[in-house]
C-alpha cells in the first residue's frame, strides 16, 4: 500500500510540472496579474497545446501593457517576435543576466522615436528615442538592407552588445550581428552605437528626415552615455523593417515557449 501511495504522489507531482501553463508575470495590480492555470486529463493534446499558447500569448500582452508599449507606437507583432528571439538568445546563454531588450523598427519614418529599451524585469519602459539609419537605406525610410562591407545600408536581426571604446563619434559600442546572411558582419562593417548631432527633432525640423550613418543606428548625442551604460555587457538588440526575406533561428515560437515550460517546472519545484 505504501509503495502505492509513492507512486501516486509521484504522478500527482508530473501532472503538475508539466500541466502548469503560465509564465511568472511581475504584479503591478491584482488585474495584470497571470494566474496558473492546471489542465484536465481529458483535455486533448490539441487544446492543451492551444492552451500554452495561450498563456505565452497572455506573457508577452501583459508585458506590452505594464509597459504601456502601445502608447509609444511600438508594434505588438514587432515586440513578439523581439521577445521570442531574446528568450531563445538567453536560453542559449548567449545573454548576460541583465533582463534589457532594445529595439529599432525601421518601418517607421525616420523622424519618429523608433528605438526603445525595455527593462522586462521590472516590465518597464526605459527610453523611446530617434534612431538613424543607413544612408544606403533610403532617405526619411529605410527600404535596403545590407550584410556588405560599405553598402551604408543597415542590417536587420539580431544583435549582442559587445565592447566599448572611443572611436571618432566618441563612446561607442561594437555589436555581434546573430543572423547569418543578415547582419553577421557588423563587426567587419564596423556597426556600431554611437552618437550623431544629425539625429535630432532639431535636425528633423530643418530637413524633415533625420540625418542618416553609414549603417550604424545612431542616437542622440545627449542620450548615448546613458544608453550605452544600460545595455552594455551582452544585452539584446533587435532591429526590424521591411525585408521580406528576412528570417532568423531565434524567432522560433515553439522554441521559446519550451523554454516558457521550463521555467515553469522550475518554479512549480521550488
Amino acid at each position: 500500500m505504501k509503495k502505492q501511495s509513492s507512486w501516486i504522489l509521484l504522478l500527482l507531482s508530473i501532472t503538475v510540472v508539466f500541466t502548469t501553463l503560465s509564465w511568472i508575470s511581475i504584479e503591478k495590480s491584482h488585474s495584470s496579474s497571470i494566474a496558473y492555470t492546471a489542465n484536465t486529463p481529458n483535455i486533448s493534446k490539441a487544446s492543451r497545446v492551444a492552451n500554452v499558447e495561450e498563456q505565452f500569448e497572455q506573457y508577452v500582452t501583459g508585458i506590452y501593457n505594464i509597459a504601456e508599449l502601445g502608447k509609444t507606437q511600438l508594434d505588438y507583432s514587432v515586440f513578439k517576435k523581439a521577445l521570442i528571439g531574446y528568450i531563445n538568445l538567453k536560453n542559449s546563454e548567449q545573454l548576460s543576466e541583465k533582463q534589457l531588450l532594445t529595439i529599432v523598427d525601421f518601418n517607421k519614418s525616420s523622424s519618429l522615436k523608433r528605438l526603445w529599451i525595455i527593462d522586462l524585469a521590472q516590465q518597464k519602459l526605459l527610453y523611446n528615442t530617434l534612431v538613424a539609419h543607413g544612408q544606403g537605406s533610403g532617405l526619411d525610410m529605410a527600404n535596403k538592407f545590407s550584410n556588405i562591407e560599405n553598402s551604408h545600408q543597415s542590417s536587420l536581426g539580431f544583435y549582442i552588445t559587445s565592447d566599448i571604446y572611443a572611436g571618432k563619434h566618441g563612446r561607442s559600442i561594437r555589436l555581434d550581428g546573430m543572423d547569418k546572411d543578415f547582419n553577421s558582419n557588423a563587426k567587419n562593417r564596423a556597426v556600431v552605437i554611437h552618437g550623431a548631432k544629425y539625429v535630432s527633432q532639431q535636425f528633423i525640423d530643418q530637413t524633415g528626415r533625420l540625418g542618416r550613418s553609414h549603417g550604424c543606428p545612431a542616437l542622440p548625442v545627449e542620450l548615448t552615455n546613458q544608453i550605452i551604460n544600460n545595455i552594455k555587457g551582452r544585452t539584446c538588440l533587435f532591429i526590424a523593417g521591411p525585408q521580406k526575406n528576412y528570417v532568423s533561428e531565434y524567432i522560433n515560437q515553439d522554441l521559446a515557449i519550451n523554454s516558457f515550460l521550463v521555467a515553469k517546472a522550475k518554479v512549480t519545484t521550488l
